[in-house]
């Protein structure tokens, strides 16, 4: 079951960076040079942030639904 999950993320993140990627071409084609270049490389970067902060927010969501549907309080877990 992780394996399918893991899957699916790994492949939404290879099919956002293949759109951002084509979106960068297409607007390098438009505005070359320096400046174009890297205001494309920043929308890539920002877009990348964006989507793991959004996954790390649903860890968080699901993580906490998991501590509570387990009854566990703390966050400071012993691992032994």
């Amino acid at each position: 079951m992780k394996r399918f999950i893991w899957m699916g993320i790994g492949v939404a993140i290879g099919v956002i960076a293949f759109r951002k990627v084509t979106e960068v071409q297409a607007s390098m084609q438009s505005t070359l040079g320096p400046e174009g270049l890297n205001r494309s490389v920043n929308r890539l970067a920002d877009g990348v942030y964006d989507f793991a902060d959004a996954v790390r927010a649903g860890m968080r969501e699901r993580e906490t639904d998991l501590r509570s549907a387990l009854g566990i309080e703390s966050a400071d877990l012993v691992r032994r």
